[in-house]
């Protein structure tokens, strides 16, 4: 998959099946539409583009009141990859590209940027200045410029309910992890390389991988049972914190802690991807170190009971089998 920050130079503009949007979580929703697009690029023999933005728009227009992200950009680019895109258009969204047209949008963007044969849209979709264009005015900009134009239905799950961004959004905000899963199709997961921290957690027994998180508002926040890929060949099990870290810091900066349970080594640098089981409980502050030892310790310990369970292994045994001791070391 190639990804092009702004519009693709001439010698990449070669014609596409389109769609566009923001795509945050590529939920079930944004799958089902992924596929649609695919199927209809390779009955006509085209690769398949999306164009997504970053800033989210709604960060653009009112960066305070703008939702929570659910997804960080890497993560959103790796799922798009694994449904079947060919080519990812990420557009800085400004005041510049707020302020066209529909039709100047049509024009710059669907006809000479990405030469787009074959344009899918959802329910929602709107573009150009105030939101003004929509699937009336983009059906008929196809039929004046000579590319075609679908719809897609919205996406519902067994409930009937409709499966959207704003719906995964409020589960993590929640901590409802099964949720979550339930309209993303898998577990949530957030991915990065690995960067040195303040070694606090090496000081107090438990130590742990550091993953900076880019966006100040992450949807999920607390304390989980976690599974992290990318150090060993299989996945390793873990307790992870995301969040501020009141206790220790008061930079405002997030942070994504892990502590694995049965691995010590060197793991800088390394890009993991970390899988969100369950929620333990909500982030806190405590008094002292000595008071966040021991709840770290509960922590751990809660998280070795449900690998348990859920693999069937003894008490004091995490899933992978192997024995467990907080005392293991990451450097």
């Amino acid at each position: 998959m190639r990804v092009f920050r702004g519009l693709p130079n001439a010698e990449s503009r070669a014609p596409c099946a389109l769609t566009i949007g923001n795509f945050d979580g590529v939920h079930r929703g944004h799958q089902a539409l992924l596929a649609h697009v695919r199927a209809a690029a390779d009955a006509r023999g085209l690769p398949v583009c999306v164009m997504t933005f970053e800033p989210h728009p709604r960060e653009f227009f009112n960066p305070a009141g703008a939702p929570p992200r659910i997804a960080m950009l890497r993560d959103k680019l790796e799922a798009l990859r694994m449904n079947g895109v060919d080519r990812v258009v990420v557009e800085h969204f400004n005041q510049t590209f707020a302020s066209q047209s529909p039709d100047a949008f049509v024009e710059r963007i669907i006809v000479n940027g990405l030469h787009a044969r074959w344009v899918m849209i959802g329910d929602d979709f709107r573009y150009g200045a105030r939101r003004a264009g929509d699937f009336a005015s983009l059906k008929a900009a196809g039929n004046h410029h000579g590319f075609e134009v679908e719809q897609m239905a919205t996406v519902a799950d067994p409930s009937g309910a409709r499966i959207s961004s704003s719906g995964v959004r409020a589960a993590l905000v929640a901590g409802d992890l099964d949720a979550a899963r339930g309209a993303l199709g898998r577990d949530y997961l957030i991915s990065g390389h690995v960067v040195h921290g303040m070694k606090l957690g090496r000081d107090l027994g438990f130590p742990t991988l550091n993953l900076p998180i880019a966006h100040k508002r992450p949807a999920l926040a607390g304390i989980f049972v976690v599974r992290v890929h990318g150090i060993e060949d299989q996945p390793l099990p873990g307790v992870a914190s995301l969040g501020l870290r009141p206790t220790v810091d008061d930079s405002g900066r997030v942070l994504l802690e892990v502590h694995l349970l049965d691995w010590h080594g060197d793991a800088y640098g390394k890009l993991v991807r970390v899988e969100f089981l369950k929620k333990l409980r909500d982030e806190e502050k405590y008094v002292d170190l000595e008071t966040l030892t021991a709840a770290i310790a509960r922590d751990v310990a809660h998280a070795r009971e449900w690998f348990a369970a859920a693999s069937g292994a003894a008490p004091g045994r995490s899933a992978t089998g192997f024995a467990t001791s907080a005392t293991d070391r990451i450097s």
